[in-house]
C-alpha cells in the first residue's frame, strides 16, 4: 500500500474516522489502534513479513526492560549485545545474505571453483527493515546509555515502531522525541491539521508531479544508456539528481504531514540539500535522521573528530561506507559511500581559512553560489553509481559521457523541455520556502495560498492514477 494509490487514501481515510471519532476516550485506546491501524498497514505488503516487524518490537522492548533491571554494567552490556545481533542478524539475513553469497561464488569462481550455487537460498528483502530496525536499536542503546528511561506499555512502543506514516521509508525517529507524544491524550487540531495537509499536497506535488515525470527520461536512459548521446547522458544525471531528491523528500513530506492529523510530529528529514556549499553541509542537510543515526550511534562511540586526523579519516570512511552498504546489497552503493567519504575528507581537512574583510563579504554570495554548483555537480556524479545496475554499467556510462562529447546544438524534446520546467518552478519554491520549513506556504497570503494549493492539487489529481508506482527508499 502506497501513498500515492487510491487504497492508501480510502485507509488513510478510515484510519482518521477511527482514531478520532471511536477511539478518542483516551491516549491508550488512541495507541492501540493507531498500532493495529499499522501493523495492517505493513500486513498489506505481504502479511508474512508481518513477524519481522513484531520481532523487532518484542525484542527491543523486553531488551530495554531486561538492561535497566540488571545490577551491573557487564550483565547490562551482554544484553545489549545479544540485542544488536539478534537485529542486525535479521537486517543481515533478508538484506545482505544474498549480496554476501553471490560475492563469494564470484569470488570462488575467479579461482576456478563452481561448487557454490547462490541460487539454492535467497531472501526477498521486507519493505522498510532498515527503518524500523535502526529505530528500534537506538531506543535500546539510549535505555542502555541512560538517556532515555524505559517504557513498561507495549502498546505504547509498538506503536512508536510501527507508526504508519514513517514505518517504510523514515524519517528514522528517536524514542525520546516520539514516545512522550505517545504517552499523553492527543487532542485533534484544525490548525496542525491544516499545516498537514500543505505538507502533505507538497510531498505528492513533488513525488508525482516533478519525480515520476523525471523518471520517464531518466530510467529508460540508465537501462540503455548504450544508445544515448552524451548530452542525454548528462541530462538524465542530472535529472535523476532532482528526481531522487523529489522522490524521497516527498515521502517525508507526505509522512510528516499525515502524521500532524494524528497528532504526532516527527522532525524534517531534508533542509533543502542541493542548496548546501559543501559536502559536509550536505549531510547536515540530507537524510537527516540518517545521517544524525550514524553520526551518534557510530561515528562518536568510534572516537568522532576528536583524536587525531588519522582515526577521523578512518571514522569517515566507516560512516560513509556503512551508510553505503546500509542504502543496499550492491558494490555500487559502496563505491558511492565510498566517493562521498573522500569528498567529506576534502571539504572538512582542507577548507581554505579566508579572512573574513569587507572585500570578501562582498563577494560571499558569488562565491557561496559557485560552491553550490560545485557540490550539487559532486553529488550528481556520485549519484550515477547510486543509481546504476552493477559497477561497470556505472563505470560504462561515465566514458559514454566523455567519448565524443560535443557541445553542439542539443534538440529537446517536449518531455525534457516539460521536466525542466517542473524543475525551475520546483527551485523557485524551495528557495521561497527555505524561510519556514514547518508552514511552507506562509510566506504568502491566503489568497495566494489558497490559489497555490489549488493548482498543486489539480496537478496531483490529475497524475494520481498514472503514478509512476512506489518510492525510489522503498527497496531500502
Amino acid at each position: 500500500m502506497i501513498f500515492n494509490s487510491i487504497p492508501f487514501i480510502i485507509f488513510f481515510l478510515l484510519a482518521f474516522i477511527i482514531h478520532w471519532f471511536l477511539f478518542k476516550r483516551n491516549f491508550k485506546s488512541q495507541n492501540f489502534i493507531l498500532f493495529a491501524l499499522s501493523l495492517f498497514f505493513y500486513s498489506y505488503w505481504d502479511y508474512r513479513f508481518l513477524s519481522l516487524i513484531l520481532f523487532s518490537i518484542i525484542i527491543n522492548y523486553y531488551s530495554a526492560i531486561l538492561i535497566t533491571h540488571q545490577n551491573t554494567k557487564k550483565k547490562k552490556r551482554y544484553i545489549l549485545y545479544i540485542n544488536i545481533f539478534l537485529n542486525l542478524g535479521v537486517l543481515f539475513t533478508f538484506k545482505y545474505f544474498n549480496f554476501f553469497i553471490n560475492s563469494l561464488k564470484n569470488f570462488l569462481n575467479l579461482w576456478g571453483s563452481d561448487y557454490l550455487d547462490s541460487s539454492l537460498i535467497s531472501f526477498i528483502l521486507p519493505v522498510g527493515i532498515s527503518f524500523f530496525t535502526f529505530q528500534g536499536l537506538s531506543y535500546t542503546i539510549d535505555v542502555y546509555k541512560g538517556r532515555l528511561n524505559y517504557t513498561n506499555d507495549f502498546i505504547l512502543f509498538g506503536a512508536y515502531i510501527s507508526f504508519f506514516p514513517q514505518l517504510v521509508a523514515g524519517p528514522i525517529e528517536r524514542a525520546s522525541d516520539m514516545i512522550p507524544q505517545f504517552n499523553k491524550k492527543r487532542k485533534f487540531s484544525f490548525e496542525e491539521a491544516k499545516l498537514g495537509l500543505s505538507l502533505t499536497i507538497w510531498g505528492f506535488f513533488k513525488k508525482i508531479v516533478i519525480a515520476d515525470q523525471l523518471a520517464l527520461f531518466v530510467n529508460p536512459v540508465f537501462e540503455n544508456f548504450h544508445f544515448y548521446s552524451s548530452i542525454e547522458l548528462i541530462i538524465a544525471v542530472f535529472f535523476f539528481s532532482i528526481q531522487i531528491y523529489c522522490d524521497f523528500s516527498g515521502y517525508s513530506d507526505i509522512a510528516i504531514g499525515i502524521s500532524r492529523f494524528f497528532g504526532i510530529k516527527l522532525k524534517s528529514n531534508f533542509k533543502f540539500p542541493y542548496f548546501s556549499t559543501n559536502i559536509s553541509d550536505f549531510w547536515r542537510r540530507w537524510h537527516i535522521s540518517l545521517s544524525t543515526w550514524f553520526r551518534d550511534y557510530l561515528y562518536f562511540p568510534l572516537g568522532g573528530s576528536k583524536i587525531n586526523k588519522l582515526i577521523t579519516t578512518r571514522n569517515v570512511f566507516i560512516i560513509f561506507m556503512t551508510s553505503g552498504l546500509w542504502h543496499g546489497a550492491n558494490w555500487t552503493f559502496i563505491v558511492w559511500g565510498f566517493i562521498h567519504a573522500i569528498l567529506f575528507i576534502i571539504a572538512v581537512f582542507f577548507k581554505p581559512k579566508l579572512k573574513k574583510n569587507i572585500k570578501y563579504q562582498n563577494l560571499k554570495c558569488i562565491v557561496d553560489f559557485f560552491k553550490i554548483i560545485f557540490t550539487f555537480l559532486a553529488v550528481s556524479f556520485a549519484w550515477i553509481f547510486f543509481r546504476s545496475n552493477n559497477l561497470s554499467d556505472a563505470i560504462e556510462l561515465i566514458k559514454l559521457i566523455f567519448k565524443n562529447f560535443s557541445f553542439t546544438t542539443y534538440s529537446f524534446n517536449s518531455s525534457i523541455t516539460y521536466s525542466l520546467i517542473l524543475i525551475f518552478v520546483f527551485l523557485f519554491f524551495e528557495i521561497l520556502f527555505r524561510k519556514n520549513e514547518t508552514d511552507i506556504f506562509s510566506g504568502f497570503n491566503k489568497v495566494k495560498k489558497r490559489l497555490i494549493l489549488f493548482v498543486l492539487i489539480i496537478l496531483v489529481a490529475n497524475k494520481f492514477l498514472s503514478s509512476g508506482g512506489n518510492f525510489i527508499y522503498f527497496q531500502f
